[in-house]
């Protein structure tokens, strides 16, 4: 398997993982500049020539994974007869340096309502570097013609049509994935958000609406939905940036776009 592969494979498995690249070679060495490597938790593919700077190499890499640590590091080795290595002697005379890349999971984030706002705030948060769903009980807004100004997208756009109950498709999400719900339908906004609450794997839950619709949902919520305040208050509502007063539909997505990569850095500090 190709190293390009096997960062893919990490990528649609969402697992972390490291890029081990040979960044730098003088005189004799076991692999060239640019030879890769990809180090998962588990498995390795690929190679930068085996013995003490592999292996020492996978050792840091596995290291940077328990750790979650998100920068990247440079190895320097010597190989020669003289320096003490933890797995073997490697006296080819040259040295080397390694590149290690960390490749984090990334984040999912699940648009519900893929209408006016939903598409706009789609177009945005698509120039992401992230898993992004969209899911909506009308087939005819996930037509590939609508979703046609995606193609050029960075995120993984992942569509779900939902005809009967969109609900459903929570359990199916990635573990963290951050939650938007802006149907077209106040009940399936309120049946969503029972779900979401009920939802334990879920990141942040954000609703949009108005107010009086936030306290007719919190009565029902928890009358209904017998959840407690606490619960109830892991839904943020209204969503985007309370200074941002426009009703487009653009600018409304881009407030919503704003609070949310907020919230990513606040998750990273």
């Amino acid at each position: 398997m190709t190293w390009v592969a096997a960062v893919a494979r990490l990528r649609a498995r969402r697992e972390p993982g490291v890029l081990v690249t040979v960044a730098t070679v003088r005189g004799h060495a076991p692999r060239d500049a640019g030879a890769k490597l990809v180090v998962g938790r588990t498995e390795t593919w690929g190679s930068i020539g085996g013995g003490n700077v592999e292996a020492v190499a996978i050792d840091r890499a596995r290291e940077m994974i328990a750790a979650s640590k998100p920068e990247p590091e440079l190895m320097d080795f010597a190989l020669n007869d003289k320096v003490t290595n933890q797995h073997g002697v490697q006296c080819c005379g040259g040295t080397v340096q390694v590149l290690l890349e960390p490749l984090p999971v990334v984040r999912a984030v699940a648009i519900f309502g893929v209408g006016h706002v939903g598409l706009e705030l789609a177009r945005i948060l698509a120039r992401q570097d992230l898993d992004l769903h969209l899911i909506d009980s009308r087939s005819d807004i996930l037509t590939k013609e609508r979703l046609d100004v995606l193609a050029d997208a960075v995120a993984q756009v992942h569509t779900h049509h939902t005809p009967l109950l969109p609900e459903e498709v929570l359990e199916e999400l990635p573990r963290g994935t951050h939650v938007l719900i802006m149907t077209h339908d106040h009940a399936e906004d309120a049946a969503l958000c029972d779900a979401a609450l009920r939802t334990t794997h879920l990141g942040s839950i954000g609703l949009i609406g108005s107010a009086a619709k936030w306290v007719r949902f919190r009565k029902r919520l928890a009358t209904e939905g017998g959840h407690d305040e606490a619960t109830i208050d892991r839904i943020k509502t209204p969503i985007g940036l309370a200074d941002i007063t426009g009703k487009e539909p653009a600018t409304i997505a881009v407030s919503v776009a704003a609070d949310l990569l907020r919230t990513f850095e606040t998750e990273e500090n």
